[in-house]
Order: structure tokens, then C-alpha cells, then sequence
């Protein structure tokens, strides 16, 4: 009898690069910047990213997207701040829970996922040019292969 083995790495043929922001800016100030920059189009996706955390509380990450004849750009937001309230008398009623996407990289605040073959230099040039923002921190490239959570950036 034959033995067939299968390999999940078959499954992930999208190849993909991703690039780490740190900035304070919101989403939409963002990806406003970003078309400003690197003359491009992002637009809020029609999907977010959602995903349950441990108190089974959803969290909602917002995706913007761009797509040009080689590749095919997603601004995702790593952070999502939930608000609960209690009651009672007290004087802090409020208080916020914050999920991460990606959470070994928790002071990420953005990521560029870039799907497609890209080579080094354009990623180098990427890189500089977020740089250049004023209100962006820093920027750079993160090597897929070391986090633990990689499959919430597959969809």
C-alpha cells in the first residue's frame, strides 16, 4: 500500500514580504500619507481582519489595500483597543483592552504586507521612503519566518 504525506507548506504558494511600522498615526492618516509618498492608492479594504482573543471578545483589524501590475500592497493595523465599562460606583467605570494581530511584535503599530516575489532593493527603497515620514518613528523589514503568528497575515 502506498503511503502519501502531506505537506502544509504546499498550501501557502502566496509568497509574501512584510514591512513594520511604528507611528502614532491613525489608520486613515496614514494611508493618506502613504499615497502621498509613494504615489499610490490605498483604500479601506471591505474586510477587516477579526480574530477571537481569550476572554472570546472579537477583534477587529482594519485593512487598507492597493494593488499595482506587479504587486498587490495591504496596510494592516496591529493594535485593537476594546472599551468595557463596568458598573457600580466607582471612579473609573471605563477601562480598555488591547488585542494585537501580530502579538510577538506588540510595538508594532502598522504592517505592509507586500504579496508577490520582491526583491531586496525594492523593500530597501520602501523602507527609506517610510523613513522619510515625520511622523513615522521607524520602519522595517521583518523576516516572516520568525513569528509565531504568521497565519493571521494569510487571507
Amino acid at each position: 500500500m502506498t503511503i502519501y504525506e502531506l505537506d502544509f507548506n504546499d498550501f501557502s504558494s502566496c509568497e509574501y514580504s512584510l514591512v513594520a511600522i511604528h507611528t502614532t498615526l491613525g489608520d486613515y492618516k496614514l494611508a493618506y500619507l502613504l499615497n502621498r509618498q509613494l504615489s499610490c492608492t490605498f483604500k479601506k479594504s471591505n474586510f477587516n481582519l477579526d480574530k477571537n482573543n481569550k476572554n472570546d471578545v472579537k477583534a477587529s483589524f482594519s485593512v487598507y489595500e492597493y494593488s499595482n501590475a506587479e504587486y498587490d500592497f495591504f496596510l494592516i493595523n496591529n493594535t485593537f483597543k476594546n472599551k468595557s465599562t463596568t458598573n457600580g460606583v466607582s471612579l473609573f467605570t471605563e477601562s480598555y483592552t488591547v488585542d494585537y494581530l501580530v502579538p510577538e511584535k506588540k510595538k508594532v503599530d502598522y504592517f505592509i504586507k507586500i504579496e508577490g516575489d520582491v526583491n531586496s532593493d525594492y523593500l530597501s527603497d520602501l523602507v527609506v521612503k517610510l523613513k522619510e515620514l515625520p511622523q513615522v518613528l521607524t520602519s522595517y523589514e521583518i523576516d516572516i519566518d520568525s513569528l509565531k503568528s504568521k497565519d493571521f497575515l494569510i487571507f
